[in-house]
């Protein structure tokens, strides 16, 4: 299973869970089994239509998914699947 790193300001909806894994042979799927599992973090995840939301950064290793093939990206059971927020301020 794939790991799955979470920020902290997401925490708050994965139980203070820094790292979960989840099953799935995608990043589409890797998110679904995690906001099925945890559906309050759907809505900071993906929008009314089930797409990744445009502040949402994922990458897996070191290369973000909309540089690849977005949410049909690849995930083998050792990669690393990070969510990262942008972070908006001045």
């Amino acid at each position: 299973m794939a790991q799955i790193i979470i920020p902290s300001a997401l925490r708050a909806f994965t139980n203070q869970q820094a790292k979960l894994e989840a099953p799935g042979h995608t990043v589409g799927d890797v998110l679904n089994d995690l906001t099925r599992r945890f559906p309050e973090l759907r809505r900071h995840l993906l929008d009314e239509h089930g797409r990744l939301r445009k502040f949402v950064n994922v990458f897996v290793g070191n290369e973000e998914i909309r540089s690849l093939q977005n949410e049909a990206t690849p995930v083998g059971v050792s990669d690393e699947v990070s969510i990262v927020p942008s972070v908006a301020g001045g």
